[in-house]
């Protein structure tokens, strides 16, 4: 299923902001900065990078309720499922 759009746009620019956090993360780990701190900003990293496939999840659940044949909705959602527990 191709993700619509309005969707890769909003994906994207959370990634490249997670992109962003995690070459801090590297400059921290390289400076020798503080072990907690290093953790909190890899944890906000893991957050950004969940939430960017929560969104492409959404947008295919979506999709897949409003468009296709009954028998499509059903294996896609099937597998929309399975997407959505490997981020858990």
């Amino acid at each position: 299923m191709e993700i619509k759009q309005d969707a890769v746009s909003e994906v994207v620019t959370r990634l490249r902001r997670a992109e962003g956090q995690l070459r801090g993360v590297i400059e921290m780990l390289e400076s020798g900065r503080d072990c907690a701190e290093v953790v909190t900003q890899l944890a906000a990293v893991s957050r950004a990078l969940d939430r960017a496939g929560f969104k492409i999840i959404a947008s295919g659940l979506r999709q897949c309720l409003t468009e296709g044949t009954e028998e499509e909705r059903t294996v896609d959602v099937a597998k929309l499922e399975k997407l959505f527990l490997s981020l858990a």
